[in-house]
């Protein structure tokens, strides 16, 4: 069931499917939760309640002009969703930047936190911002071209075409743009010992053949870190697209392993 949950100064559009044990699921950049739906039946089926939403100021989640969309915004965000949800606990489950924001998540507030999953997300201030620099540098009058470069760029199959799609025409990509120049990594270079202390369930996911978070640069620490297990996977940076089924069967493994 798609939804709409207005906070101050935001609007915040989710998917919010089964019941059970919640699961948060939290998508990246340039993504929506689009990302999530060929993995959320699998874990509905699993007898988890799904939530899905899209990050504010992306896909159809808005904020007011001149308000920063960036992570730390992003958790306060979620768990202020959470709260109108009457969701005391909850599995956090993130993919690439989407991982910062629940990484924030837990170092504020670890007690609500039952299990951490980060699939090809940040380590640090490891962002791979040099992936995005093209973004954040493009021009606002040329934002209408920004989706048709990226569906080139990065759609390799129809279902990762039509996410992009959600960035589309002018206005799409000046939210696209808009996004990744909120885009701040130093928002978790020093959050190290916080979730190292935390000691939340974790497991990290990870593409053998993500070409911009690397296994042994950013995935091992991150585990490492987390003290978690790290499951390569046979997919690249988009693993919830590009091997959704194993992404589904390790987070229902995951999942039913947590007391």
């Amino acid at each position: 069931m798609s939804v709409n949950v207005r906070l101050t100064d935001v609007e915040i559009c989710l998917d919010d499917t089964g019941s059970g044990i919640p699961l948060l699921l939290l998508h990246g950049f340039p993504a929506t939760r689009q990302l999530w739906e060929q993995v959320a039946p699998a874990l509905v089926q699993g007898g988890y309640r799904v939530i899905a939403p899209d990050l504010v100021g992306y896909g159809s989640s808005t904020a007011a002009a001149g308000l920063r969309i960036d992570m730390a915004s992003q958790a306060r965000w979620m768990w202020e969703l959470l709260d109108v949800l009457a969701i005391e606990r909850v599995i956090l489950v993130a993919h690439d930047v989407g991982s910062a924001a629940a990484q924030l998540m837990v170092s504020a507030a670890p007690a609500r936190v039952r299990a951490l999953a980060v699939l090809d997300g940040v380590y640090a201030d490891e962002w791979a911002m040099d992936a995005v620099e093209s973004i954040r540098s493009w021009p606002l009058a040329d934002a209408h071209r920004l989706c048709p470069v990226l569906q080139r760029r990065l759609g390799r199959s129809e279902r990762m075409r039509a996410l992009l799609g959600a960035y589309s025409g002018a206005e799409g990509g000046e939210r696209l743009i808009r996004a990744a120049r909120d885009l701040d990594p130093a928002q978790t270079r020093h959050i190290g010992e916080s979730l190292r202390a935390s000691r939340v369930p974790a497991l990290v996911l990870w593409g053998r053949d993500d070409r911009y978070l690397a296994v042994d640069t950013v995935a091992r620490p991150l585990a490492a870190l987390l003290d978690a297990p790290l499951v390569l996977l046979p997919g690249g940076h988009f693993t919830p697209v590009d091997c959704p089924q194993e992404v589904s069967a390790a987070l229902r493994d995951f999942c039913a392993q947590l007391a």
